[in-house]
């Protein structure tokens, strides 16, 4: 936007969006701004447009309260002065009771008092669906139980519970979209830290993931995993991991599930697909560092497939990883062994463009044909081959990197 007389009632969304989960009273007393419960949108576009910018207000503030085991939702919008016409010089005001309003699950509070006086039945929740899995993470010198929980539509005030906790997934996923939950084929998957507050057990939400089972000629289903989010407070503690585990864990062992794949994954989650896949096939016998350089195999794809439950695509993704960790990089010949093996897979979609362009002589008069042979040349290829592979190897890197900790 322009330097103008509206400017100065512009603001970023990201910055001016406050989100807190908060499990009693006094601690929204104590709360401040730059604590660690408070946390910002990554994303807004879908509600604010491309510049994710709120308009027609000078320094536009949003509150959004959640309890942290029941997902009661306290939202608040306030600013210091409000646009006028011929401030805004004839542009539409952005009025943001309505844009977040109306994403918001139904019966959200706008009156602080009855959201502080909501709190008090925190510690009386208890999560939905059936315990599936327990574990401990050592935080700050002491060991923090966790907890993940899995149910369905059918499964008692689930359906509910979801709808305040997707609202998350519009600030935190790059063009997230709420699923349609009439359908018994989806599955729910809960995490919750559990903990104690005034002598009482408290579950706090930390994450969740949904699973929608899809039929699988002739006879198998194929789950595929659609929204999957751990809350920003608890990020980078390896609940991402643990959580996609745990779903694994559900499925594996079920003869009637062909593979489990994921919908449209976005950077962060197929990065924490890899380093889970890769961990699981590198106690595979077929993935040892003996079997690497012989190449991908049909031995690997299978024990990947019938044992994990990974496709054919990803588990030669993990291969190339795998065989990227075995290799001396140091190593001249071992090293351009390795970027042979994987440039020949990323080279494919350019060797059909030229099985097309042979296809095209056949059609094309000989300018036409010049003019896409220029339009698709030799070393434009070339360079597009090594751009890709260059930013190939990186993504594996920091998955070998990780797994280095493991």
């Amino acid at each position: 936007m322009e330097e103008t007389k509206a400017a100065v009632f512009v603001a970023p969304a990201n910055e001016n969006i406050f989100i807190r989960l908060v499990s009693t009273s006094s601690e929204v007393l104590q709360l401040q701004d730059e604590d660690s419960l408070v946390f910002h949108p990554e994303y807004t576009h879908q509600l604010f447009g491309e510049n994710e910018c709120i308009f027609g207000y000078k320094q536009p503030r949003v509150d959004l309260w959640y309890g942290a085991s029941t997902l009661t939702t306290y939202f608040h919008f306030g600013y210091n002065e409000k646009g006028s016409e011929a401030d805004l010089e004839g542009a539409q005001i952005d009025f943001v009771e309505d844009i977040i309003g109306d994403k918001l699950a139904p019966g959200y509070l706008n009156n602080k008092e009855e959201f502080l006086a909501r709190l008090e039945r925190e510690t009386s929740f208890r999560p939905f669906g059936e315990l599936v899995h327990v574990y401990t993470s050592n935080e700050d010198d002491r060991e923090c139980p966790y907890e993940v929980y899995k149910g369905d539509i059918l499964t008692p005030g689930l359906r509910d519970y979801h709808a305040r906790l997707q609202t998350f997934i519009l600030w935190f996923i790059d063009a997230a979209s709420f699923i349609d939950v009439d359908d018994e084929n989806w599955q729910f998957y809960f995490l919750f830290e559990r903990k104690t507050v005034d002598g009482q057990p408290m579950y706090c939400i930390v994450g969740y993931a949904t699973v929608y089972k899809y039929y699988a000629f002739p006879d198998k289903t194929r789950p595929r995993i659609s929204q999957f989010l751990i809350l920003p407070t608890f990020q980078r503690r390896g609940h991402g991991a643990q959580l996609l585990q745990i779903i694994y864990n559900q499925y594996v062992g079920d003869q009637r599930v062909l593979d489990i794949t994921v919908e449209d994954p976005s950077d962060e989650f197929t990065g924490l697909r890899d380093y889970v896949d890769a961990g699981n096939c590198s106690r595979l016998s077929s993935f040892q560092p003996s079997a690497m350089k012989s190449g991908f195999s049909q031995e690997m794809a299978l024990q990947a497939q019938k044992q994990l439950k990974i496709n054919k695509q990803q588990a030669r993704k993990v291969y190339e990883i795998l065989r990227l960790r075995a290799t001396d990089r140091s190593n001249p010949v071992e090293y351009k062994d390795y970027r042979l093996a994987v440039k020949r897979r990323l080279n494919k979609p350019f060797q059909k463009e030229q099985s097309d362009l042979k296809k095209l002589e056949r059609v094309l008069n000989p300018d036409e044909l010049a003019a896409t042979i220029a339009s698709t040349g030799l070393e434009e290829r070339h360079q597009k081959l090594n751009t890709l592979y260059e930013i190939t190897e990186q993504s594996y890197l920091r998955t070998v990197e990780k797994l280095a900790s493991m």
